[in-house]
Formats: C-alpha cells, structure tokens, sequence
C-alpha cells in the first residue's frame, strides 16, 4: 500500500504528460503521413503557442487569451506551410527538411529575442491549475484533465478523418500524393488543413503541459518536440493511434524511471527505446511495411 502511494504522483504524472505529448506527436504523425517530411519547427510552434499565453495573458483576461492563443498558433501553423513548405512542394526531400530545420530556429531565436533568453512563468488557470488529493497522492486537477481530454480530441480527429470530405481527401493524399493531386484533389486545401489541425493541438498541448511546469524558455519545445517525434516512430509514423499509445508509453516510463530516483536517464531511455524499436520493428507497432512501387 504504502509503495502504491509512493509510486501513484509518477504514475499520475506519467498519463498526464503523455497525454501532453499524445497531442504534439499527432501533428508529427499527420504532416509525415501526407507530405513524408518531418517537420522539425513543430516542438517550437507548441513552445512559441506557450510564449503567446504567457504575454497574451498579460494584458487580456484568460477567457479571450486562451482562444486567442489557440488562433494565433493555427495561424502560425498556417503560415510556416505556406512560407517555409509549399514553395518547395517539388523540390528534393532533402531541401524541405534543411528548410524545416531552419524554421525549427527561426522561431527559437524569435523567441530568444523576445524574451531576452529568460524563463517566463506560465499564467496560472483558474480550476485547470488547482491542486487536489487522489488516494493520498496530491497533484494538480491538470493530471487527471489531461488524458480525458486527450482522448476526446483523438476520437473527434478519428471521426473527423473517416467521415468528412477533407478527411477523405488527407486519406487519399496520405495513401497516394500524385494520384490524389490528378484526380482533382486541393492538394494545397489538405496540406494547410493538416498543419492548422497539428498546430491546434499542439497549442492544446502547450496550455495544458505549461500548466504543470509553470515557464517557459525559448528552447522548451527542444525536448518535448523529441519525445514526441520518437512517440510518433515508436507507434509508426502516419498512424494516429499509434502515435498516441507511443506517447502514453513514453510518458508513463520516463515518469516511472523518475520515480525510481534514476531522474538523470529519463531522457536517455526514450532515445534507447527509439533505437530498440527501430532494430526490432522498424515501421513502428502499427506502421505500415512500405512497399517500393515498380
């Protein structure tokens, strides 16, 4: 009893930030699922969404800062794609990856220059960030939102995906890009729909992960962004559900490790499960073997 009450905080803490890195790891997995590329700036759209609360905040109540910033980030999204990606639509896979890393710290070092490279303290929301008690282990109501929430948005992005005519579209693009785009297929439409619907969890994911750890720096998309592009692999990269068990594993493990007083190789062991995963299955656990057309 005594070591349940000891481990709950991690396990607790664990679904929570897995949850967190669920909502970030579905723009990874989408993104790759219809353009194949990696888009690396991701982790710093979700720190850059914590920045905006932290200054919209400031000066408008939490009521308009919080859909403001939620607008700001799709926007931001929004615009990367149609800057940074869609001029290089057919230029080698190589290029669109060297200009998404370039993006990756275009926005850090906006950020840096904002900010002067200091932490700034996340605001704390009403209810969202009030602490409560669950069977003796005393954590923030955020833990126990965080995964509830979490699954909602994957239901309603799984129906909206199967059921809509933008959805079907991202699954035709997803299956077959040049097929899709000679059928008359708004391939550009289906691509900025993708990276606003990645930017809005992600933003989604930014209040709620920022919630917990309470500041934000200009590099603190870095980490995050990692984990959660490993969740993607681990669960194979373009598969939604499995980009989010990735993520609960990932979550659930790193906190665990934690709670173990092994805090220094938390970081190193989601690495190591990347490689495991990559020598073992390749494709992930719900990944697709890819096929070479002849």
């Amino acid at each position: 009893m005594q070591f349940l009450q000891n481990s709950l905080p991690y396990l607790l803490a664990g679904i929570s930030v897995g949850g967190q890195y669920a909502l970030i790891a579905i723009g990874y997995t989408m993104v790759y699922g219809i353009l194949r590329l990696i888009n690396f700036a991701h982790g710093d759209v979700f720190m850059a969404a914590g920045l905006m609360m932290v200054y919209l905040s400031a000066t408008l109540p939490l009521y308009l800062a919080i859909p403001l910033t939620l607008l700001a980030t799709v926007l931001l999204g929004f615009i990367i794609e149609r800057v940074a990606y869609k001029p290089l639509r057919s230029a080698p896979r190589m290029s669109v990856m060297i200009s998404a890393i370039g993006v990756s710290y275009l926005i850090q070092n906006c950020a840096l220059y904002f900010t002067g490279g200091l932490a700034k303290v996340y605001p704390a929301i009403p209810w969202i960030s009030d602490t409560i008690t669950v069977w003796g282990a005393v954590t923030k109501r955020v833990t126990l939102i965080t995964p509830i929430l979490t699954l909602v948005l994957v239901v309603v992005l799984v129906l909206f995906i199967r059921y809509t005519k933008i959805g079907l579209a991202m699954r035709a693009v997803a299956k077959d890009f040049e097929t899709s785009q000679l059928m008359g297929i708004k391939i550009n439409s289906v691509i900025s729909v993708t990276f606003i619907i990645g930017s809005l969890l992600a933003a989604v994911g930014s209040l709620l992960y920022f919630s917990n750890y309470a500041s934000v720096t200009p590099t603190s998309g870095g980490m995050p962004g990692l984990k959660c592009f490993v969740a993607a692999v681990f669960g194979g990269i373009g598969s939604i559900p499995g980009a989010v068990i990735g993520a609960f594993i990932i979550g659930i493990c790193e906190n665990i490790i934690k709670g173990l007083g092994w805090t220094t190789f938390s970081d190193a062991f989601t690495f190591a499960l990347l490689i495991v995963i990559l020598l073992v299955k390749p494709t992930g656990l719900f990944g697709e073997k890819a096929t070479d057309k002849v």
